[in-house]
């Protein structure tokens, strides 16, 4: 176990430095931040010392190493636009953006799982045949468009619930969350539904075909021979059989929420990191574009690091170097 657990860690250091290389050409590549960050009023000597501040004289493969030894150093190199390090104006909006998709995962899990063991386990009551009806509009309604008419319908028409913002906050652990505030938790709402959403659906279809796949396996009808009572059958026999794609999909789909969230935090006004790489992305802010895009390599490696090692504590027949 130990020597399989190390394996794969070497083999992800070697997928993020591939992806080091991958991320640095492909955002080089992508237009000329003097263009746009330098005024074309400037003389040439003025420009030519702006290009020199910002690192940009230097030829691609130097640029390259500077990176990377900025990166073992845990340093992408300062904000073009911001003028601080790229890495803290990111880990400003991180407690944001992470807040968002954290809440919005819970709510994916506590409404996609049980309804989709429902549907699975009665699939011919009429009750499933509505929730699995729902499930394909989750799939079907753009994210942008329920966004507008969550904003229309609950702040506008009902006045329910704020329309933008993040609201009050309070610091926990180093950082400001919106969940520990009553204003705060209401601006989260809106957001946090129309990210959940989708992933709901997702979570929902994927319990009911694993339902509706364990329940005709044989020990689950021996299960039911021996008289076992019909509670104890579900959540020992059949929802943790199930559980291995399921977390599959929660762990990749969590990742998911946290890069992608920029539709929902431009519909929401939501101070996270997907309005910042795109507002970088505007602006050609090298830096904290290859950190932003970084972050998300190293997210999703250790999703999928994790997520190899709870096959494992779920079915120990499961074996990390791909035998189970």
């Amino acid at each position: 176990m130990i020597t399989t657990l190390i394996r794969r860690a070497i083999q992800a250091g070697f997928v993020i430095f591939a992806m080091t290389l991958i991320v640095f050409l492909g955002v080089n590549v992508i237009g000329n931040p003097v263009d746009i960050l330098i005024n074309p009023d400037l003389n040439q000597a003025e420009r030519l010392r702006v290009i020199q501040n910002l690192g940009l004289d230097q030829p691609l493969w130097r640029q390259y190493l500077g990176f990377l030894h900025g990166l073992a150093q845990g340093n992408f190199g300062d904000s073009f636009v911001y003028g601080r390090p790229a890495l803290q104006v990111i880990a400003e909006r991180l407690p944001a953006t992470l807040e968002l998709a954290l809440c919005a995962m819970v709510i994916a899990i506590v409404i996609g799982l049980p309804l989709g063991l429902y549907a699975g386990l009665y699939p011919e009551r009429i009750s499933s045949r509505l929730i699995m009806t729902g499930s394909i509009l989750g799939f079907s309604l753009p994210t942008f468009w329920v966004g507008l008419m969550f904003i229309l319908l609950f702040a506008v028409q009902l006045g329910w619930l704020p329309s933008n913002g993040r609201g009050e906050t309070a610091e926990f652990l180093g950082a400001k969350w919106s969940f520990l505030t009553r204003d705060g938790l209401a601006h989260l709402v809106l957001p946090a539904l129309n990210l959940a959403l989708f992933k709901t659906s997702l979570i929902l279809r994927l319990t009911r075909a694993g339902v509706q796949e364990v329940v005709l396996q044989d020990f689950v009808k021996f299960a039911r021979a021996k008289g076992l009572r019909e509670s104890r059958i579900v959540l020992v026999h059949i929802l943790k059989n199930l559980m291995i794609p399921v977390i599959t999909i929660i762990g990749l789909e969590f990742g998911s929420l946290i890069a992608f969230s920029v539709v929902t935090e431009s519909i929401f006004g939501w101070p996270g990191m997907g309005k910042l790489i795109i507002d970088s992305i505007n602006l050609l802010d090298r830096p904290v574009i290859v950190a932003y895009l970084m972050m998300m390599v190293v997210l999703f490696v250790s999703l999928n690091f994790v997520i190899d090692i709870c096959y494992t504590l779920l079915d120990p027949r499961v074996r990390l170097d791909g035998k189970g």
